[in-house]
């Protein structure tokens, strides 16, 4: 009876390891599935002496994950999601700022032609308009770069918004898959597939921000920032939330059992990292350095008006009006000016005089101080913005080329351990085929054996 009860052994182990093969096979497709196996162990419990022992038994099935290579996995997706969520805003404003028919460097440069063009004949009043006109389209090409910066920034900000709801989401879809990985350990109960899930959840999180990952002991993660703040811990998730500042811009809170923490910017990573760092270090101090370009060209052509005389031999007026609070009409020409107004003679009573003319002319070459810039030439402020602004741009699809290189070699790394190899497979097919044969074998002949014996009575 020993012999059939070790054959029996052998036929279910080899069942289970057919089991476990046809479940990757069936899943060689399915992203993130983890290939199992069987451990196979020689059961002994005869004591006497002769007794080889009892068959064999699947002690466990086995997972094949390593968390070295998972973990590296989701570091390089949080880098990936990084870079990868800001190059479309980066390629909207080269776009824009790059365009030379619709660039602030173009109105300038008409604007100055305007003025330019003024000194042949000051007193002429067709010259003098197409300064007026001049100066408007240049005030509305401030404003549309302005007004197209506010949008980004809203854009940023909506964003953000929605990446903090899926971490909420997916942060208790992790804790709810704590509870149960927790549950089925305690009942003994295979585990693989919830694990699979929650590998997955944590892989979608960490391109939406920087986490790091603790296994404990009870088979539930422990999941924070990378700054330490809690996300997940056992079967509690935190919740965070983002919220509006006098100022414009945005702070997150994170709400974890009863405690609430504000989190500092700077190393979230993910795209929650990409959007902080291009509003924090392109898009805030891109727009200051636009308002300041603003402000410097209204006070300094404005200045300089006042200092000539118009046509009827009046001080002159200012020419630009300038309110940094506006963003659809952050630079305008003032209201009710005309021809007549501008000031381009330095003595009263000599309309046809242009020495305050050709001061306002050298104004483009005098420096001005630009935020993002410091002291540069009024007339190379644009141009330089647009340089660093091409430079970060450039900067940024590198690091994505690199994130993304890294990712897949990342995930070909965690697919040489964890991923289904179709050949492997179907050699575990053919030997497990031959070992339930084999056992097969074993109780025929056990059967003719004991029938023999019984033919002899």
């Amino acid at each position: 009876m020993s012999t059939i009860q070790n054959a029996l052994s052998g036929l279910l182990a080899a069942q289970t390891g057919l089991t476990t093969t046809s479940q990757n096979v069936a899943n060689v497709m399915t992203p993130g599935y983890t290939r199992q196996g069987v451990l196979l162990a020689a059961v002994h419990l005869n004591s006497t002496r002769l007794a080889p022992g009892n068959g064999v038994e699947v002690s466990t099935l086995i997972r094949f994950s390593d968390g070295y290579k998972t973990m590296q996995m989701w570091q390089a997706g949080s880098e990936l999601g990084r870079y990868s969520t800001v190059q479309p805003y980066f390629t909207q404003l080269e776009q824009v700022m790059g365009d030379d028919a619709a660039s602030i460097n173009s109105g300038l440069d008409a604007f100055f032609s305007a003025l330019d063009a003024a000194s042949v004949e000051p007193a002429s009043i067709p010259l003098r308009q197409q300064v007026i006109t001049t100066a408007e389209a240049l005030a509305k090409r401030f404003n549309s770069l302005r007004q197209l910066l506010s949008v980004q920034r809203q854009s940023v900000q909506q964003q953000r918004s929605a990446v903090v709801a899926q971490i909420n989401e997916i942060t208790t879809n992790i804790a709810v898959l704590n509870h149960k990985i927790i549950a089925a350990t305690m009942s003994g109960s295979t585990a693989s597939g919830l694990l699979d899930e929650r590998d997955r959840q944590i892989d979608a999180l960490a391109d939406l921000v920087g986490i790091q990952v603790i296994d404990q002991p009870d088979g539930s993660r422990t999941i924070s920032l990378r700054d330490g703040p809690p996300l997940v811990v056992g079967t509690q998730s935190a919740v965070l939330s983002a919220h509006s500042n006098l100022d414009g811009s945005q702070r997150l809170q994170l709400d974890f059992a009863h405690e609430s923490f504000t989190l500092p910017g700077g190393n979230f990573g993910g795209q929650l990292g990409g959007l902080d760092d291009f509003e924090g270090k392109v898009l805030v101090p891109l727009t200051q350095s636009i308002v300041d370009m603003a402000r410097e060209l209204t006070d300094r052509i404005n200045a300089q008006m006042g200092a000539g005389y118009a046509m009827d031999g009046s001080t002159g007026t200012d020419l630009f009006e300038f309110d940094p609070s506006s963003v659809s009409a952050m630079l305008r020409v003032r209201s009710g000016i005309v021809a007549q107004d501008l000031a381009f003679s330095a003595v009263a009573n000599e309309p046809g005089n242009s020495d305050n003319l050709a001061a306002l002319i050298h104004l483009r070459n005098q420096h001005v101080g630009i935020s993002m810039l410091g002291s540069v030439l009024l007339g190379d402020a644009y141009t330089q913005l647009v340089g660093r602004l091409g430079t970060d741009s450039q900067q940024n699809q590198a690091l994505l080329k690199t994130a993304q290189t890294v990712r897949n070699q990342a995930e070909e790394n965690w697919k040489s351990t964890s991923g289904v190899n179709s050949d492997e497979e179907a050699s575990n097919l053919i030997q497990y085929q031959q070992m339930y044969q084999a056992n097969m074998k074993v109780i025929a002949v056990a059967n003719e054996l004991f029938d023999s014996v019984l033919a002899m009575f």
